[in-house]
């Protein structure tokens, strides 16, 4: 009888009793993930948000396809999931995806990543209206805190600047889009490898993603300066693919209260990164808004009912 692989050994325990390679993982995460907005803008000034979702995700979805396979797990999507997979693709990557590069284009990289991670809130929201999950005062309190962050945000300039207007349009897109798409995500029992449901909505939410580029941009592919480029493949490698893997493997790690706290640190690394490296503006407006926002994910995210 063919021996059964053996599970990896258990991660060894920092000091205070967490995995310690979860906390590095949870670090990289965070990191990575807050800087990916800065990487985006690079990338953007030079390329089409169309282009450039054209080539990462599908891209993306390959390279983490064949990880699956190199890791051994199976890569078959159940029979009978196949809708279920598409309609989650939609929202939780294409929308998602679509929607995010719109908004960097048309907003600086900080601002953005504060207003796209209001999406806890929104997933909350979408819990209430398909999960059946009873509203409460605090959501709706969270609900306020955020979109009075995104008030705060853009202030006067949603009078003055229509691309701006624009951006944050987008990117509350984008934000409601992946918070519906958690939530469909979790109401199917997919029984497959997460590493491999991953690369199958990347490549599911590339079938619409080409085409419409195609269409829009008639694929003038530009010629990327080095660090653009280099950029480019930093995007697909590692917020993309590394991030995504870790991430999974942090939530298997750790309870959803300790990956949380990573998800509140991304957007204040985003406007720190922006103002570091991109010079851009981090004055009272970013301050009060990553207050407020950073409240109501608080709100979201560490209420017991929804750990």
């Amino acid at each position: 009888m063919a021996a059964r692989r053996s599970d990896p050994p258990a991660p060894q325990a920092s000091g205070d009793g967490l995995p310690r390679l979860g906390l590095i993982l949870l670090a990289t995460v965070t990191l990575f993930w807050g800087l990916s907005w800065v990487a985006m803008k690079v990338v953007l000034n030079e390329m089409t948000p169309w282009m450039f979702r054209a080539i990462t995700v599908p891209v993306a979805g390959i390279i983490l396809l064949a990880l699956t396979r190199l890791s051994g797990l199976p890569v078959r999507v159940p029979a009978g999931r196949w809708p279920a997979l598409i309609g989650v693709s939609m929202l939780n990557m294409a929308g998602w995806h679509v929607f995010s590069a719109l908004g960097v284009s048309n907003l600086p990289a900080g601002r953005a990543a504060l207003i796209a991670y209001t999406m806890p809130v929104w997933a909350a929201l979408a819990s209430v209206w398909l999960l059946r999950d009873p509203p409460t005062p605090r959501l709706w309190f969270a609900l306020g805190l955020g979109m009075s962050g995104v008030a705060v945000l853009m202030g006067p300039d949603i009078a003055v600047f229509g691309d701006a207007l624009a951006g944050v349009g987008y990117m509350l897109a984008a934000a409601l889009s992946w918070g519906v798409g958690v939530v469909l995500l979790k109401r199917v029992r997919w029984e497959m490898p997460t590493l491999s449901l991953a690369a199958w909505q990347l490549l599911v939410a590339a079938v619409p993603i080409v085409p419409l580029a195609l269409l829009i941009d008639d694929w003038h592919l530009p010629a990327l300066s080095g660090p653009a480029f280099a950029t480019l493949v930093f995007v697909i490698i590692v917020p993309i693919c590394f991030c995504s893997w870790a991430f999974f493997k942090v939530v298997s790690l750790f309870p959803a209260s300790v990956s949380a706290i990573g998800t509140l640190m991304i957007p204040v690394i985003g406007v720190v990164s922006g103002g570091l490296i991109l010079g851009e503006p981090i004055g009272w407006r970013e301050l009060v808004a990553m207050f407020l926002i950073g409240s109501a994910l608080g709100l979201t995210l560490f209420f017991p009912a929804r750990r």
